[in-house]
């Protein structure tokens, strides 16, 4: 089940790569991704998204929901800072995406570039998706669509999504928020999840890129809570050794 373990061995808590500088965050970052980047990281196609409804818990500054509605999706974002008025929360994201930028460029070797090629397109990427974000959430169409919400509680009915996705906060932020936090986040996922609908998290690694601790205790209480829990593989591998999402079957 674990991939840190399929080798026989312990996972290495400290990559070489990353023994002697890691990325330092203070807080939980703006997070500025686009939807095709949720496709390739959760192992989906567009056209999967045509019909269902899916929610993007943690949403930060990222432009999925307005490319999964464009999918034809019933989409919905979810973050605290969705409370803040719209000017001041673009300029955050912006002085998130160069302050970002800069700490990448210093540690860039210790990355897999893969995907994104360059640290210049990561860059650009960066800006049109808030870029998107911005104007999709500005638009009549989209209103009541981006809701100011913090994790473990959501303002969400009982099995209202189909997929249901978290980027870039559970496990990666590990050093911050404790196992009880990440089992009521993961369990509260699950509640707005429909009866066979699927929860997926990324990545699995925290910011030292260092794997959850504790993973297989949330997996057995997921699996009590009447979830099959999986982890599958990520197009998306960006930290070292990041090479899977978590997926649960509600």
């Amino acid at each position: 089940m674990n991939p840190f373990m399929s080798r026989g061995r312990e996972p290495e808590s400290n990559p070489p790569s990353f023994s002697r500088e890691r990325y330092e965050q203070s807080g939980v970052a703006m997070t500025c991704r686009s939807f095709a980047e949720y496709a390739a990281m959760f192992g989906l196609e567009p056209e999967a998204f045509h019909g269902i409804a899916v929610a993007d818990v943690a949403a930060g500054a990222s432009s999925f929901c307005a490319g999964a509605r464009a999918a034809g999706a019933d989409a919905y974002a979810f973050d605290p800072r969705f409370g803040e008025p719209l000017g001041s929360w673009a300029q955050s994201a912006r002085e998130e995406i160069e302050l970002s930028t800069a700490k990448l460029d210093a540690l860039k070797e210790t990355f897999d570039w893969s995907y994104y090629g360059t640290l210049e397109r990561h860059h650009a990427e960066r800006i049109a998706s808030l870029e998107r974000c911005l104007a999709d959430r500005a638009s009549v169409e989209a209103e009541g669509r981006y809701l100011a919400a913090m994790l473990p509680t959501l303002p969400a009915p009982d099995g209202k999504f189909d997929l249901v996705f978290c980027s870039h906060f559970l496990f990666l932020y590990a050093e911050q928020f404790g196992y009880r936090f990440h089992r009521d986040a993961a369990l509260e996922l699950m509640r707005v999840c429909r009866p066979g609908g699927t929860v997926r998290i990324y990545p699995l690694l925290s910011l030292a890129a260092e794997p959850y601790p504790e993973l297989e205790r949330l997996l057995d209480e997921i699996r009590a809570a009447g979830g099959r829990p999986d982890l599958k593989p990520s197009r998306l591998p960006f930290l070292p050794q990041s090479t899977h999402f978590l997926e649960i079957v509600r």
